[in-house]
């Protein structure tokens, strides 16, 4: 469904990624893992085209979108969560969510669809009418979450969603994560700093280091890799 092909990016003069290649299939979850400054978060910039390759290329379901504008990305189905939330402090939560429409034609359906956040995130269903940047951190990443919905997602990029945030609150949003894969079918590429909560919800898992895929298995193989356990899991 996704696939990058010998990708490399760069920031100036400075290599980001190392000719990396990923393949994602559909209905499937897969992480990729690493440290802090590895690519990770360069990676799904690259997929959506805020900072394209300058080398490889990148196919969504058989069509080349490494060259290609981010609106037209996102209009295809390819949607990000980025990292740090970044959702629209001086709006609402339905405000928030309205902008995820943006490029949706088929106005009929967009009530239904904010339905449908409301149900995975109560929450946000009382807290409609405030302001986004009071919500806790936790609230926001929910509604960072249901505004990426809002779009429709064949493929659902997520970039550190429990980045700064209680465990209790990392539990609820990892499994409404794993929900959206079931109920929606919705594709998920999830980047990530805790490697065994996305490792134990995800099918399969690629480690990333310096720019570079050093390591691909299935989430349960490398759960066990005694290299990722010393690494990234803290054993």
């Amino acid at each position: 469904m996704l696939e990058l092909r010998n990708v490399d990016t760069y920031y100036g003069n400075i290599q980001a990624l190392k000719s990396i290649s990923i393949d994602i299939n559909e209905g499937e979850i897969v992480t990729l893992i690493g440290a802090n400054g590895a690519g990770k978060s360069t990676t799904l910039m690259t997929i959506c085209g805020v900072t394209p390759p300058r080398n490889g290329e990148i196919y969504f379901m058989g069509t080349p979108i490494h060259k290609m504008a981010t609106d037209k990305i996102v209009a295809m189905g390819l949607v990000q969560v980025p990292e740090g939330r970044r959702i629209f402090p001086g709006m609402s939560v339905l405000e928030n969510l309205e902008m995820g429409t943006f490029l949706r034609r088929d106005k009929s359906e967009i009530q239904k669809d904010i339905d449908y956040a409301f149900d995975l995130f109560p929450i946000l269903a009382q807290r409609r009418s405030q302001l986004g940047g009071t919500l806790s951190g936790g609230e926001q990443q929910m509604l960072a979450i249901s505004r990426a919905l809002m779009a429709r997602p064949r493929v659902l990029l997520l970039d550190e969603p429990s980045l700064g945030l209680a465990p209790l609150i990392i539990k609820q949003i990892f499994e409404i994560i794993k929900k959206i894969n079931q109920e929606q079918k919705t594709t998920v590429f999830l980047v990530e700093q805790n490697a065994n909560q996305a490792l134990k919800l995800a099918d399969r898992g690629y480690v990333m280091e310096n720019g570079r895929i050093t390591l691909t298995d299935t989430a349960e193989n490398l759960l066990d890799n005694e290299q990722v356990k010393e690494a990234y899991l803290g054993l």
